[in-house]
C-alpha cells in the first residue's frame, strides 16, 4: 500500500505540471486572457518559452537560471505562471518576487503586477514589503520628540521643519511607508531619527508594537499569494533566520530574482559581518537619550554617549575628505589607527559593564545592552585580520566609516540556504550569460544542477542598431582621453536629432568631460549628483535632445524609448579598479582554486556591465540608435572577442562618416508622418 500512495504522488505531481503548461501556454496565445485584458499586448516566442519552463519546474527545490534579453518580455514570462500556480491540494502556490532595487520594486508591484493580476488571477492576493528603514517607527518618533527641544544648533531649524512635516503626515498615513512622505529630500536629516534599524529595534518588547507599521505590512505579507521584495530585504531576511532573530519574508513555494545580475554581490554583502561608525553613532545617541530623559542617575550612560561619539568621529577622520575603499589589514599597520581601535574596543567594554549592572531596569536600556555586546563581538573579529577565508576592507562616506569582513566565497553559504528552504528558484536578467555561459553566475552562488536558458531579444539589431568604434584614440587611462572623448562626443551629438547618454566608469571622466562640454554643447546638458536620478530622466526625456552624463546608476534600470535616446556613448570597457578590496578577494579566492582570476573574474564582470549599458540603446521595436565604445582594447586585445559575442548582433563600424549617416536616417513616425 505504501509503495501505490508513493508512485502516486509524483504521477499526480507530472500531470499537475502538465496541466500548468498547457494553461500558460494558452494565457499567451493571440487570443489568450492576456491579449484580451492588456492592451497592446502580443505574444513572444521567447516569453511563451520562458514561462512554460517556470511552469514545468519539477520538484520543490528546482533552479531555473534565464538570460532573457531586452524586448523578451520576462516580466510577465514569470509573473503569469507565478499567480497561476497551484499545489497537488488545489492551493495557490506562495511567490516571492524580488527585484534589483526599490525603484524597480514600486514599478513591479504598482504598474505590471495588477495588470496581469486582473487578467489572470484577481482573487489573489498580493503584498508590497519593504526594509525596515522604510517605514516609521512610532517608538522613535516619540522618542525624538521628548528631546527635540534640545536639536543641535547648527540644524535646529532645518530638523524643526522637518519635523512637522513628519507629523502632520504621521497623522494620515496608513501605511507607515515613508515613500509616501514626497515633501522631504531622500536624505532627510531627521529620517534616521524616525526610523528603527535590526540594532535598535525593540520587537516585541516595543510599546508601540501592536500598531508598528513594520509589524502590519509583515502581516500583510504573511497573508498574500505574492509578495514583491527587493533583494537587499531578502538577504537581510535571510541572514535574520540564519542567526534566530525571526523573519519578515515569508515562507513561499516559488523565488523569482528579477535582475538577478546583482544577486551575487547583495548576497556577499550579506553573508558579510561589518560595522559602520553610524551605528556607533546611533547608540551614542540613546545612550545619552535614556540618561537625559528616563534614567538621569546614571550619569555613565551620558559620559560612555559622548565616548563612543568621538570614538566614531576618531576613527573616521583617520582617513581622507573624500570617499575611498581599501584594505582594511594593509590600513591597521598603522600605529594610529590601531590605538584608535583599541580605545573604541575598551570603550565598548566599559558600555557593556555599565549597561549590565542596570539590566532590567529599562527595556530600552536591556537593548541597548544586547547592542554593545553585538557591536564589540563584531569589533573583535574585524580587528583580527590575520584570520584566512576573508577579504577585510573598508569603504568611507563624508561622515562614515565602514569595516568588512566578506566571504570569499558564499557558494557554500548560499546553496545550503537554498537547500534548507524547500523552494523553487527562478534567476532572471537580460545579462547573466558570457558568451552563452553561465559559469561565471552560477559558481558564485553555488547553483551547480540549475537548469538555464538563453532567450534572444526579437528585435532587429542588425537594422535598428550600430556599433561604432573610433580609431586614434589615446590608451583608456592617458591623460588626453577625456578631450578625445568629448570631441567625438561633440561631432556625433551634432548630427543627432535625438538624446544622447554619455556613461562613464568613474566619476572623475564625467566630470573632466563635464567641463570639457560645457559652453561647447547647444543642448541641454544633464549630469548625475545635480539632482535626484528621477528628476534628470524627466528633464531628459521631455526635452527629448538631451545630453545625460552619468556613473554606474544610469548604466542599467533606465528605461526611455523612442527618439529621445538614440545615441550612448560609453568611455572605456568597465572593468572594476584593481584595487577594489572586493575583487581582490575574488581574484584571491580564484588563485587558490588554480584558475586565471583574469579570464574567470575581470572578464566575465566587466562583459556583463558592458551589457547592461549597451542595453539602454535600443528599448522595442521602434527605436533606432549607435552604441559608441571608445576603447581600442575591443579590437587590439585577444579577448575582444568575448565582449563582442556577448553584445546583440548589430551592425559595426569604424567610420564616423557612417555613424552620422545613420544617426540621419528617418524613422518609421517620420515616414508615416
Amino acid at each position: 500500500m505504501t509503495r501505490g500512495v508513493s508512485s502516486a504522488v509524483p504521477q499526480q505531481t507530472s500531470e499537475i505540471r502538465s496541466a500548468a503548461t498547457v494553461a500558460v501556454t494558452q494565457v499567451f496565445a493571440e487570443q489568450g486572457r492576456l491579449s484580451q485584458a492588456i492592451e497592446g499586448f502580443q505574444p513572444r516566442a521567447a516569453q511563451v518559452q520562458m514561462a512554460q519552463a517556470i511552469a514545468q519546474m519539477s520538484s520543490d527545490s528546482a533552479v531555473l537560471v534565464v538570460e532573457a534579453e531586452t524586448g523578451t518580455g520576462k516580466t510577465f514570462a514569470y509573473l503569469a505562471p507565478a499567480l497561476m500556480a497551484h499545489n497537488e491540494h488545489g492551493e495557490r502556490k506562495k511567490v516571492i518576487v524580488s527585484t534589483g532595487t526599490k525603484n524597480l520594486q514600486e514599478q513591479l508591484f504598482h504598474r505590471d503586477l495588477p495588470r496581469v493580476r486582473e487578467a489572470l488571477a484577481p482573487d489573489a492576493i498580493v503584498a508590497l514589503l519593504k526594509g525596515r528603514s522604510n517605514y516609521l517607527c512610532l517608538h522613535r518618533m516619540q522618542q525624538f520628540v521628548a528631546q527635540s527641544g534640545r536639536p543641535d544648533p547648527s540644524v535646529a531649524i532645518q530638523l524643526q521643519y522637518e519635523a512637522r512635516v513628519v507629523r502632520h503626515w504621521a497623522n494620515q498615513t496608513r501605511s507607515g511607508d515613508l515613500g509616501e512622505l514626497t515633501e522631504l529630500p531622500e536624505d532627510a536629516m531627521i529620517l534616521p531619527q524616525i526610523t528603527s534599524t535590526a540594532d535598535n529595534c525593540l520587537g516585541r518588547d516595543c510599546p508601540d508594537y501592536q500598531d508598528c507599521y513594520l509589524v502590519k505590512a509583515r502581516q500583510e505579507a504573511l497573508e498574500a499569494d505574492v509578495v514583491v521584495v527587493n533583494h537587499h530585504l531578502f538577504f537581510a531576511d535571510a541572514v535574520l533566520k540564519d542567526t534566530g532573530f525571526g523573519e519578515l519574508i515569508p515562507h513561499a513555494d516559488l523565488v523569482v530574482f528579477d535582475e538577478a545580475h546583482q544577486v551575487p554581490d547583495i548576497a556577499s554583502q550579506y553573508f558579510s559581518e561589518s560595522l559602520n561608525t553610524r551605528q556607533l553613532a546611533d547608540l551614542a545617541q540613546d545612550l545619552r537619550l535614556l540618561y537625559s530623559t528616563e534614567l538621569k542617575d546614571l550619569r555613565q550612560l551620558g559620559q560612555l554617549g559622548d565616548q563612543l561619539d568621538k570614538s566614531a568621529k576618531d576613527l573616521r577622520l583617520q582617513f581622507g575628505r573624500d570617499p575611498e575603499r581599501g584594505n582594511w589589514r594593509e590600513q591597521k599597520q598603522r600605529s594610529a589607527l590601531q590605538q584608535d581601535c583599541v580605545r573604541l574596543a575598551d570603550i565598548l567594554d566599559t558600555a557593556q559593564a555599565v549597561t549590565k549592572a542596570a539590566l532590567g531596569r529599562n527595556k530600552t536600556l536591556d537593548q541597548c545592552y544586547e547592542r554593545i555586546v553585538l557591536l564589540k563581538a563584531r569589533w573583535q573579529q574585524l580587528n583580527h585580520t590575520e584570520r584566512t577565508g576573508y577579504s577585510f576592507w573598508y569603504e568611507t562616506s563624508p561622515r562614515q566609516l565602514n569595516v568588512h569582513q566578506t566571504p570569499l566565497s558564499v557558494a557554500d553559504k548560499f546553496s545550503s540556504y537554498m537547500q534548507s528552504q524547500s523552494m523553487q528558484w527562478v534567476f532572471t536578467s537580460a545579462t547573466l550569460a558570457v558568451h552563452g555561459r553561465f559559469d561565471h553566475f552560477t559558481q558564485r552562488l553555488g547553483l551547480a544542477s540549475a537548469q538555464t536558458l538563453v532567450l534572444a531579444s526579437p528585435f532587429d539589431y542588425a537594422s535598428q542598431a550600430l556599433l561604432y568604434l573610433p580609431r586614434y584614440l589615446p590608451a583608456p587611462n592617458d591623460p588626453k582621453m577625456a578631450q578625445a572623448f568629448a570631441t567625438e562626443a561633440l561631432a556625433l551629438i551634432e548630427h543627432n536629432r535625438g538624446g544622447t547618454f554619455l556613461l562613464f566608469t568613474s566619476y572623475r571622466m564625467l566630470n573632466q568631460v563635464a567641463q570639457l562640454l560645457e559652453g561647447q554643447c547647444d543642448r541641454l546638458l544633464l549630469t548625475q549628483g545635480s539632482t535626484s536620478k528621477r528628476e534628470l530622466l524627466e528633464q531628459f526625456v521631455d526635452a527629448g535632445d538631451a545630453v545625460l552624463l552619468g556613473t554606474s546608476s544610469f548604466w542599467e534600470g533606465v528605461d526611455v524609448r523612442g527618439e529621445a535616446l538614440s545615441l550612448v556613448m560609453i568611455d572605456k570597457l568597465p572593468f572594476a579598479a584593481p584595487d577594489d578590496p572586493l575583487l581582490q578577494a575574488r581574484i584571491e579566492d580564484c588563485k587558490l582554486r588554480g584558475q586565471n582570476p583574469f579570464q574567470q573574474v575581470q572578464i566575465p564582470q566587466a562583459v556583463i556591465s558592458l551589457k547592461q549599458g549597451a542595453g539602454r540603446l535600443i528599448r522595442d521595436a521602434f527605436d533606432r540608435g549607435v552604441l559608441v565604445v571608445c576603447d581600442n582594447r575591443l579590437v587590439q586585445k585577444d579577448y575582444a572577442q568575448t565582449f563582442v559575442a556577448s553584445l546583440p548582433a548589430m551592425q559595426r563600424t569604424r567610420n564616423r562618416q557612417r555613424v552620422c549617416e545613420f544617426l540621419a536616417q528617418p524613422t518609421d513616425s517620420d515616414i508615416d508622418n
